[in-house]
């Protein structure tokens, strides 16, 4: 009869085994909010540096693209309501972006960062891109689930709000 004998090496194995997967665990989102971060920064700073985007007429413009995509799209008064003024509507969608972006990357606010990414991401797919053949040809569809862990979890690790919360604990276990 053989008897398995856990040695201190084997247990000391399988310490640094799980603690791995805990901090794989921990850290899983990070790679998400980078992404998601430094995309929605980019397609913000994209749109506002682009003189083309920022026009109701011409190549590229917002009110053309609009214009474009009401009959096709999911929720047509959407678009109509974007193209009562298109210019300012690509002002205001390209300022969320990048307030989205900034908030999930340094996670600050994350929870409220992501479910703004994910109304935006939510619009966009049932507008713009509701009309793509097959469906997974348009990525904002992807971009909105992409949103929703961190929509769920926050931005829990490497954030501000994490290091707002660890003050908050020490301040009250200071006081209480």
């Amino acid at each position: 009869m053989t008897h398995s004998v856990r040695t201190d090496a084997h247990i000391a194995y399988a310490d640094r085994r799980g603690n791995w997967r805990d901090t794989a665990t921990h850290y899983a989102l990070l790679p998400l909010r980078v992404f998601l971060g430094i995309t929605f920064l980019y397609a913000g700073l994209d749109k506002l540096t682009d003189s083309g985007f920022m026009r109701d007429t011409g190549p590229g413009a917002i009110g053309d693209t609009m214009r474009a995509v009401r009959d096709s799209s999911a929720i047509p008064a959407l678009v109509d309501l974007a193209l009562k003024n298109p210019v300012g509507f690509g002002y205001g969608i390209s300022l969320a972006e990048l307030a989205v972006g900034l908030g999930i990357l340094v996670g600050l606010l994350g929870r409220l960062a992501a479910l703004g990414g994910a109304l935006i991401s939510l619009s966009l797919w049932l507008t713009v891109s509701w009309a793509s053949t097959p469906y997974y040809y348009g990525n904002d569809l992807a971009y909105l689930m992409a949103w929703l862990p961190l929509v769920l979890a926050g931005a829990p690790m490497l954030s501000l709000d994490a290091a707002l919360r660890a003050r908050r604990r020490r301040r009250v276990g200071e006081y209480g």
